[in-house]
């Protein structure tokens, strides 16, 4: 900057004018309003340097206070704004400014993602790539997704996202401005099927039953999915998902499948702790939860 500086007030000693300045020095157009700055300083000032500027001095965001800063985030980046302002007895803004506008950082959530270790990362690993082979060819157009989730009668509550719009937090009904929750709210045990093709009916398991590989054949594979072929994918064949829980890996559940479908993903296929590739996990459940508990239940029933 300094160079440009000096080439410009060099040359206008020398008598150039403004378009000569800069296109000897091949200035843009988009910068003139600098040329004409600097020209300006040296006519008012006989130098290129910035004017003594007025107000009073920085006394707090300061070159050593950026250090400090730097240096306590460097070592712990989860420190607390305000009470590293309170520790560096320096306003909260303050800190805020060096932080943001000095250091360039910005502040991010954390995320709640599944712990994976390195013998699950390996196994999902190895059993993605099978089945991505598996159905490169054929597509995923005729299978079936199926999951089951825990419904309960507490209100769906989204803490990033649900707000309430008022004057102030006094103005707010109770009933809008609290979600209330219980220990051991009232609950029930939904499973559900969904493919490219259309949805299985809900299976709401009954209060007190234990989903076992038993129970697991009785109400869910036996009376839904063994008919799904005719029902659904009109005497097509279809491959049955179902994800690792005790009552799907069971033998007497896999002989069973081997039995009555046409194809399914078996246990030592289908990747360990992977909701992400399931859509009733990543998707599906959260809508319908959020439709279904907008509003607290007092009353549970089939």
């Amino acid at each position: 900057m300094e160079k440009e500086w000096s080439a410009i007030v060099e040359l206008f000693q020398k008598g150039k004018k403004q378009k000569e300045i800069m296109k000897l020095l091949k200035i843009p157009q988009t910068r003139r309003n600098f040329v004409i700055r600097t020209i300006k300083r040296f006519n008012e000032t006989g130098g290129v340097m910035d004017r003594a500027r007025t107000g009073r001095p920085v006394s707090i965001t300061t070159v050593k206070m950026r250090k400090v800063v730097r240096s306590r985030v460097w070592r712990n980046p989860q420190r607390s704004i305000r009470k590293m302002a309170k520790e560096l007895k320096i306003s909260r803004g303050s800190l805020q400014t060096i932080v943001k506008r000095d250091l360039g950082l910005s502040s991010f959530k954390k995320r709640k993602v599944h712990f994976l270790s390195d013998k699950i990362k390996t196994k999902r690993l190895s059993r993605s790539k099978v089945l991505h082979t598996r159905f490169a060819a054929q597509g995923l157009d005729r299978v079936l997704f199926s999951d089951k989730k825990l419904f309960t009668v507490e209100q769906a509550f989204n803490r990033q996202n649900d707000r309430i719009l008022s004057k102030s937090t006094s103005t707010i009904p109770d009933e809008y401005r609290y979600v209330k929750r219980v220990q051991k709210p009232l609950s029930l045990m939904v499973w559900a099927g969904v493919s490219s093709v259309g949805r299985t009916p809900l299976v709401f398991v009954p209060a007190g039953v234990k989903i076992n590989a038993a129970t697991y054949k009785e109400l869910i594979l036996q009376s839904i999915v063994k008919d799904l072929g005719e029902m659904m994918f009109e005497n097509q064949p279809f491959i049955f998902q179902q994800d690792g829980a005790p009552a799907h890996t069971a033998n007497s559940t896999q002989e069973w499948l081997w039995t009555n479908i046409p194809d399914f993903i078996s246990k030592v296929e289908w990747p360990p702790s992977s909701p992400d590739l399931n859509p009733l996990d990543f998707s599906v459940w959260s809508i319908l939860e959020s439709s279904a508990c907008s509003k607290p239940i007092t009353v549970l029933s089939l």
